[in-house]
């Protein structure tokens, strides 16, 4: 199993719109891809415009299918438009 973490910081006059955007635009198709286990957004407790993206996935290769499928390219752009930057971070289970 492999985890990807994806964390945003939202334009703070955006993050109602980011909140929508990941419910009804991003998550549907992301749960139609193979291998997929887990996908959910977290909200910082102390910072209200730091979120994070959470995916679960049962291969690596199945992450890497989704980042280049062109639905997920064509989301690219509406999702830029709502942060000023991403951290992305990969976790292999270990235990």
């Amino acid at each position: 199993m492999i985890e990807r973490h994806i964390t945003f910081s939202v334009h703070p006059d955006k993050t109602a719109e980011f909140e929508r955007f990941f419910s009804d635009e991003y998550r549907p198709p992301v749960l139609d891809m193979p291998g997929l286990i887990e996908c959910s957004l977290l909200r910082e407790a102390e910072r209200a415009d730091r979120y994070q993206m959470v995916f679960r996935w049962e291969e690596a290769e199945q992450a890497v299918a989704w980042r280049v499928s062109e639905v997920h390219q064509a989301l690219q752009p509406a999702l830029n438009a709502l942060h000023a930057g991403i951290e992305i971070v990969a976790y292999t289970k270990v235990a």
